[in-house]
């Protein structure tokens, strides 16, 4: 067994999401001072707004009053009004970023460099304004933001097909094994024997030092991604005929999110990439774009945004390196907005989605938060056509749909919905825990339709073993329905693997249907599971072990902190209270939210 984690505070929700704290990135200072803590919070989070700074308690927003809020902001809006000078905002902004000890002052400056540009161009573009920045910051007390309207994609005019029970395969049926990767997060500079801990967003890189307690050689416990011979590793000892087609749904830079050049983030995706090649070998691998890949991270302007602000040095790289893996047309639409659909094997389609166009976190979607690039409704196309041609589909994505904001969350619901006979699978990452959210029909909310399987890092950030997935899935004959059968959760347990002498040994954590006496892996057993967690603590502390690969926080989860997490994994869009109503022990949904927030760093 792994050692347990140490000094994680109370760790009540699990899933505050990655990407905000400091890149919410939606206000202009917001954007600039935040886009560093990105790397501070673990990525665990529930659906709704996520916490900006809990890493240190004398740092962050929760010491800033209302009236201070609407002062920086009203007068950072006035500068910009009066003269958008890239500058002399991003001077202000680093001030105040030290001012208010969010980082050391070298991070501060590198950061508020990075973001500056791209930050003073949405936000001289947007609406947003002082009172809405800060209500979107420190919450309703402080301001009312609804900048992000709500607005409907529009569904096929073909009634839904009848709902049919899921069925068990036929006997001898084939099963095929699909390999999961998800949020790998290569170190260049990470250093064996370097500081573990450091003030820094991350850690363990540097020179080493002599002694006990630096960064061991395959990874660490706490603020720390992974050196590249931790993924080969990862890779080497993967059987690879053994895998039908691997999905991989990105963040392959580290979380060093202050001083990332476009250079850096092509050379972590061009290694990355013939890594998996190179070990894979002619097995087809389906990527989806992860938050990290961009820099400043989260900075995906829709296609509207042209010229050098635009993504299209990303996403031209991407279709290069990837050219051998997917056909022209996914290409196509890769190079145009990050996603696309390509045919697995005849029968099954798979779908990868950008979710940063969904992303709170991406502060190009202040100036047009209305379906970006067109990929919701491009999505029900691909979902129709398929329903015509009786095929099934898989979802792939980055960020988890519960993540998003709420009127694309709400708008996919509805899409997952009208197609449960299609959509087969989803699957996302960007958490770094495992764990699911389950999807229910919009008449009542009662009947389980879909699955999105969250699956766990391959990096260790934050205080976690690195791990990945693999997926057993309905295979490939007529009438197959391309379901999940079941899941294998692989580790490698740093304790272990540092060990002098020792060499990494990469083995099962778990098996989803043994471990949770699951008849079968349909929403309606992961539905019936999330009940029966209610009752049977036992089980549910296996599921939090589980959830942090088998490195839990010291902190248990109490009561609060269960109801909280189970209200998470029945929550498969944002900001809806109805779908915790039927748990107990019942919490009024503001103490939920306020639970989610309230998860203090490792």
């Amino acid at each position: 067994m792994a050692a347990r984690g140490q000094g994680c505070g109370p760790a009540p929700p699990l899933r505050l999401p990655l990407s905000l704290p400091l890149s919410l990135s939606l206000p202009l200072f917001l954007s600039l001072l935040l886009p560093l803590s990105l790397s501070l919070s673990p990525p665990l989070s529930p659906p709704g707004p996520e916490p900006l700074l809990e890493a240190a308690p004398r740092w962050g927003w929760r010491n800033v009053s209302c009236p201070a809020c609407r002062l920086l902001f009203g007068a950072l809006d006035l500068a910009l009004q009066l003269e958008p000078n890239v500058a002399r905002v991003g001077r202000v902004a680093s001030r105040l970023c030290q001012a208010l000890r969010l980082a050391r002052p070298e991070v501060c400056r590198d950061a508020v460099r990075l973001f500056q540009r791209d930050v003073v161009s949405a936000w001289a573009r947007s609406v947003l304004r002082p009172a809405e920045a800060c209500g979107l910051l420190l919450g309703p007390r402080c301001g009312r933001w609804d900048i992000l309207g709500d607005w409907n994609v529009t569904l096929p005019d073909t009634p839904k097909p009848p709902v049919r029970p899921p069925a068990p395969p036929p006997p001898g049926a084939p099963v095929a094994r699909v390999l999961f990767l998800t949020d790998l997060h290569w170190d260049r500079r990470y250093t064996p024997g370097s500081a573990a801990a450091c003030p820094d967003p991350l850690c363990c890189r540097g020179a080493a030092r002599p002694g006990p307690g630096g960064a061991g050689f395959w990874g660490e416990y706490g603020k720390c991604d992974l050196p590249l011979h931790t993924i080969e590793s990862l890779l080497a000892q993967l059987p690879g005929a053994a895998f039908a087609a691997a999905y991989w749904t990105g963040d392959i830079p580290a979380h060093d999110v202050w001083q990332q050049s476009r250079q850096d983030q092509l050379l972590a995706l061009r290694t990355v990439t013939a890594l998996l090649r190179r070990h894979l070998g002619p097995l087809p691998v389906y990527p989806a774009v992860g938050n990290h890949e961009a820099t400043p991270v989260n900075a995906f302007p829709p296609p509207y945004v042209h010229g050098n602000q635009s993504a299209a040095w990303l996403y031209d790289a991407m279709a290069e390196a990837w050219r051998d893996w997917l056909p022209p047309p996914a290409l196509e639409t890769l190079r145009a907005g990050g996603f696309y659909a390509a045919q697995v094997w005849p029968g099954l389609r798979v779908v990868s989605l950008n979710m940063n166009f969904c992303s709170q976190a991406n502060f190009w979607l202040l100036i047009n938060a209305t379906d970006p690039a067109g990929q919701l409704q491009w999505l029900v196309g691909v979902l129709a056509a398929a329903e015509r041609a009786g095929e099934k589909v898989h979802i792939i994505g980055h960020i988890p749909p519960a993540h998003c904001l709420r009127s694309w969350s709400w708008n996919y619901y509805r899409i997952v919905s009208r197609f449960e006979g299609t959509i087969a699978a989803q699957f996302f990452g960007h958490t770094h825990v495992d764990e699911f959210e389950l999807f229910y029909d919009e008449e009542t909310l009662a009947r389980p339709v879909s699955v999105a399987f969250v699956a766990p890092s391959v990096t260790t950030y934050i205080n976690l073993n690195p791990g990945y997935r693999v997926y057993e899935v309905d295979g490939p004959y007529p009438g197959s329905s391309a379901a999940v059968l079941d899941h294998e959760t692989f580790i490698l347990n740093l304790t272990e693997a540092n060990a002098p002498g020792a060499a990494p040994r990469w083995r099962s954590l778990y098996r989803a249907r043994a471990a949770y006496g699951l008849p079968a892996a349909s929403p309606a057993d992961w539905d019936r599971l999330l009940r029966r967690f209610q009752d049977d603590e036992r089980l549910f502390q296996r599921f939090w072990f589980h959830l942090h690969k088998g490195h839990p926080p010291r902190e248990p989860c109490g009561a609060a902190c269960k109801a909280a997490l189970l209200c998470a994994l029945r929550t498969g869009r944002s900001a809806d209270p109805a779908l915790c109503r039927p748990l107990r022990p019942a919490l009024p949904f503001a103490r939920v939210l306020r639970l989610w927030r309230q998860r203090r760093l490792c």
